[in-house]
């Protein structure tokens, strides 16, 4: 998934900007989102607009069939925000 992509879909599910959705809502496979947004955080200059965000326990609803939990570079998140920003790189 292209970053344009991506910012595309995360729009449409947020209905917006800077609101945190599932990162199972994007409704990709869990070894692939992992891959994807393990390389754009690898960016600086994407990952400062990226909010990745565990919610805890018993607050993290994933869609049904998603995971709970996403290992991006090493670390667990639930959420992901993409601040408005990040349109200067598209």
């Amino acid at each position: 998934m292209q970053l344009k992509e991506l910012v595309a879909r995360y729009h449409e599910l947020a209905d917006g900007y800077d609101r945190a959705i599932h990162l199972s809502e994007l409704g990709l496979p869990k070894q692939e989102l992992e891959r994807e947004l393990s390389a754009l955080e690898e960016d600086y200059q994407i990952s400062r607009f990226l909010r990745l965000t565990r919610a805890p326990d018993d607050e993290n609803r994933p869609r049904p069939g998603g995971a709970a939990l996403y290992t991006i570079n090493g670390y667990d998140y639930s959420h992901l925000a993409i601040l408005p920003e990040i349109e200067s790189l598209l």
